[in-house]
Formats: C-alpha cells, sequence, structure tokens
C-alpha cells in the first residue's frame, strides 16, 4: 500500500483501537485516519474465528462518494485476508436496491453505509446486525450538518450495546461532543491541530461584490494559466448557473452536484481525472472523495462557513510538494469569515481588489459585516451561497429506497427545520414572483344563446314564491348603502 510510517493520527489512534477502547477523534480528511481506523479492526477480524454472514463492523459516512471510496480501501487492506466488505447508498438505479438487499441478506464483515439508505433496509427487516463489534462514524460533523443524526440514533438501537464506537470528526463543536455523549462511553479522545495548508499553495482573496463574480472568474481564467481547476461554491443552487456561464464562455466545464445520480457523478469525476474538460464546479459535500493530482487551480467562488473547511477545500492543490493556486472571492458578507480563517492559518492573506475595468470592490471592514452570514447571496440577486448550500444527499437515499418498496417515513427536513422556527423562508428578494394571472375572458366575447320555452320555465319556477329577484336584491342593497350614506353625512346635533 505504499506505508512506510505511521501519521500522527494512525500513532495515537490504532493502540487505542486494538485496546477495545471508545474513541473519539478530531482529524482531518486527508491525514490518514481512514487507514487508522480500518488497518486494527481488519487485524482483529482477520484472527477472530467468526460466521461468514455475520457482520462485525459497521462504518457509517456521509456520502456516497466516500463510502465507495472506503470500501475500495477495504479491499486493499484486507486483500491478503480475505476480508469481505459491503457499501451501501443510494441514488443509483433501481436494480442496486435489490443487490444491496441480496448482500446485506448474506452479509458482509464490514459494512460501509450512508445512514438514510441504510436505515431503509433495516426497516424491512433483514438487515441482522445483533452481533456487531464496532460502529464507527467517519465524518460525524458533515452527518449531523446534513440532518442524519435522527437517522443514526435508529440504527444505533438496532445494535447491540456491549461493542466499541468510534467517531471521527474534522472539527470539534459543541454538538458533536453533546452527540458522542450519547454514544461513546468513557473514550479515549485525541485532537490533532488542523494542518496548514502546503507551502506550495499561492493563496490570494480577491475583494468582489457578487455581481461582479463571473466577470472576474472570466478575467482571472483569460490571464491565468489555468490547465485544471475546481470551482467550489457552498450552494448547490448555483453550480449549474455557473456551469452554463462558464460554458457560454467557451470553457469546458462540468458540474457535479448531489442532485445528480450516482452514474452521471461517476462520468463526470472520471472525465474530469482523464483531462476530458478543464474545470469541474462542486460543493463542499460532493468534494469529498474527489483525489485529483496536479491540479492547478482551486476557486473559492463562496466562502465556506467553516474555516477548517477552506484548508480543505484548498488542500485539493498543490499535493506531493507541488505548487498550486488558490483564489478566494471575498464579496462584503464573507469578511468575517476571512478573519476566522486568517486566525486559523495564522497569518494574513493579501487581499486585492477587483480590477477596475471590471467594478467597485468592496472595502475591507470586517467590523462593519460582523454577524453576516458567509455567502448569502445566490445567483439571480447576485451570487454567492449560503441558505440552499448543499447538504449532501440528506434525504434522497431515504426517498429513493421508499420508492423502491421501502416502507419507512420520515418528516422531511424542511419541514422539521420550519416548525423548530429556524426556517423563514426566503428573504424578499429571492422569493418568487407570483405567476402571471391569465385574464378572464371577456363577457361581451361569449356566444349569445336564447332560451328555450322549457328552460325558461325552469327558471321561472326554481325560485321560491315571494323571494326577489337578483335585480331587486341588487336594487335593495343599493337603496340601503344610499341611505347609510345619507345618515353618515347627515349634520350631528351638537352636544349639551
Amino acid at each position: 500500500m505504499g506505508y512506510r510510517t505511521a501519521t500522527p493520527i494512525q500513532k495515537q489512534a490504532i493502540p487505542v483501537i486494538l485496546e477495545g477502547r471508545d474513541l473519539i477523534a478530531s482529524a482531518q480528511t486527508g491525514t490518514g485516519k481512514t487507514a487508522a481506523y480500518l488497518i486494527p479492526i481488519i487485524d482483529r477480524i482477520s484472527h477472530s474465528n467468526h460466521p461468514s454472514d455475520r457482520t462485525t463492523t459497521l462504518v457509517l459516512v456521509p456520502t456516497r462518494e466516500l463510502a465507495k471510496q472506503i470500501d475500495e480501501q477495504v479491499e486493499g487492506f484486507g486483500y491478503f485476508a480475505s476480508i469481505t466488505s459491503l457499501s451501501i447508498y443510494g441514488g443509483g438505479k433501481s436494480e442496486n436496491w435489490e443487490q444491496q438487499k441480496r448482500a446485506l441478506t448474506h452479509g458482509a464483515d464490514i459494512i460501509i453505509a450512508t445512514p438514510g439508505r441504510l436505515m431503509a433496509h433495516l426497516q424491512l427487516g433483514y438487515v441482522k446486525l445483533d452481533q456487531l463489534e464496532c460502529l464507527i462514524l467517519d465524518e460525524a460533523d458533515k452527518m449531523l450538518d446534513m440532518g442524519f443524526s435522527d437517522d443514526i440514533l435508529q440504527i444505533i438501537s438496532h445494535l447491540p450495546k456491549q461493542r466499541q464506537n468510534l467517531l471521527f470528526s474534522a472539527t470539534m463543536p459543541e454538538k458533536i461532543r453533546q452527540f458522542a455523549q450519547n454514544i461513546l462511553h468513557d473514550p479515549a479522545e485525541i485532537r490533532l491541530a488542523v494542518s496548514k495548508p502546503a507551502a506550495g499553495i499561492d493563496q490570494q482573496f480577491y475583494l468582489v461584490y457578487d455581481t461582479f463574480k463571473l466577470p472576474l472568474l472570466q478575467h482571472l481564467i483569460q490571464t491565468l494559466d489555468v490547465q485544471s481547476m475546481i470551482l467550489f461554491t457552498s450552494r448547490k443552487s448555483n453550480v449549474t448557473p455557473i456551469e452554463r456561464a462558464l460554458r457560454k464562455m467557451g470553457y469546458a466545464v462540468a458540474g457535479i452536484t448531489s442532485d445528480r445520480t450516482q452514474e452521471e457523478r461517476e462520468v463526470v469525476l472520471r472525465d474530469f481525472k482523464n483531462k476530458q474538460f478543464q474545470i469541474l464546479v462542486a460543493t463542499d459535500v460532493m468534494s469529498r472523495g474527489i483525489d485529483i493530482d496536479s491540479l492547478s487551480h482551486v476557486v473559492n467562488f463562496d466562502l465556506p462557513r467553516e474555516a477548517e473547511d477552506y484548508v480543505h477545500r484548498i488542500g485539493r492543490t498543490a499535493r506531493a510538494a507541488g505548487k498550486g493556486t488558490a483564489i478566494t472571492f471575498v464579496s462584503d458578507h464573507d469578511q468575517d469569515a476571512v478573519v476566522k480563517i486568517e486566525k486559523l492559518l495564522e497569518r494574513q492573506v493579501e487581499k486585492k481588489p477587483t480590477p477596475p475595468e471590471i467594478g467597485v470592490s468592496p472595502e475591507f471592514d470586517p467590523q462593519k459585516y460582523r454577524g453576516r452570514k458567509p455567502g448569502s447571496a445566490a445567483l439571480g440577486s447576485g451570487i454567492g451561497g449560503g441558505r440552499d448550500r448543499d447538504r449532501g444527499p440528506r434525504r434522497d437515499d431515504a426517498r429513493g429506497a421508499r420508492r423502491e418498496g421501502a416502507t419507512a417515513a420520515r418528516q422531511p427536513d424542511e419541514s422539521r427545520s420550519r416548525e423548530q422556527g429556524t426556517d423563514r423562508g426566503p428573504r424578499r428578494e429571492e422569493r418568487p414572483r407570483s405567476a402571471p394571472v391569465a385574464e378572464a375572458p371577456d363577457q361581451n366575447d361569449r356566444p349569445i344563446r336564447v332560451l328555450t320555452d322549457a328552460e325558461r320555465q325552469r327558471v321561472t319556477t326554481s325560485r321560491p314564491e315571494g323571494e326577489p329577484t337578483n335585480g331587486e336584491k341588487s336594487r335593495g342593497r343599493e337603496g340601503r348603502t344610499r341611505r347609510a350614506a345619507g345618515e353618515a353625512a347627515a349634520p350631528q346635533p351638537a352636544a349639551e
């Protein structure tokens, strides 16, 4: 596998896992954390005698791409140990459901799954996890951000209480610690310092209003030697508009979001790795699992919410002691996030203005814009990303499973957030305009038809005797209105 020395996370995690203790570890993607838990788990399985249909380890991950990537690593690490593994995720063809069902029925040593799809299988009753020995939550912070906390807790309710629990997270906010308290038992804790970007990355910040981001992007591509570029946006609804705009400019480009099918995403990634097109537009979530060598440029179309995600984004370039350029567009509402990033980097990054031939630049004044969420605008009302940031296939796994026969029914995240008062709907400028109302046809345009004697007789006899006609009712209302108006206008007697 090419390993010579253990990484810091591997040095600290492997002994703890071999002891059988629970573990909570803060480690970024790219630190070797996957091998840190797979190597001791595979070693344990290879030295134990258990039935071939018994699943001993469950790995929960946020995205399909990461599930496939870990499954491939299990195949590599366990090649000579006869370890079986199975990846479970949604978004594929309908026959994938039946294939997963058959595989789950026969069992595997290690199951790697997205929570939504596994929960759908579990509710049908043929998944046997009653002899599970180890539960691993990889990228737990992303899973919670994507709304998988309820699914994870439901999955845990199907597991034996006596088991080992391992939780890995790139960040360690308070919600992760509270969540871990419900799962882990007297865990060992490993907290590695967030690694700094590689020295070979030339970081550049451009101060730019949302309106000028696309013109600035075109200007930079024309003036820079761009061989291959990943453009990150926090908002998946921006991926397609950016992709179309770049294509109209004449560039070879493709986009990838959680809305695309698994097959479509695999084709896009394969073609990008093979240099079939120049620019890949992606979201933070979909970037996980993307491993591209010799990437010349990374562009942050908007800033991520977490400073650690910025480091993760730009770390896609300048790999293997190479060189690369990371360009970040900083709008007025992103400036508070810049302060957090520079604090993490322990240095300031040069801020360049928008070229005057493109437009004016916002001044860099974080105090003025403090409290604004990064990437708060959307294409159409400016350009950016925020409210609609890509949280990945949060519910599409479960929805696809239900379409294929699963009986699970869960309340959508959007409805749940509205009940909690967190989703107040789009801002006024983002609200879609009402569709034009079609004019009612002119009454004079309708053809006149003369009633027959029988029809006239039915009309005249259908009204109860003594009931006024519509015309009489109308005249009565008009009379009452005139009388009321006259009474209101009449002079009032003076107060004594």
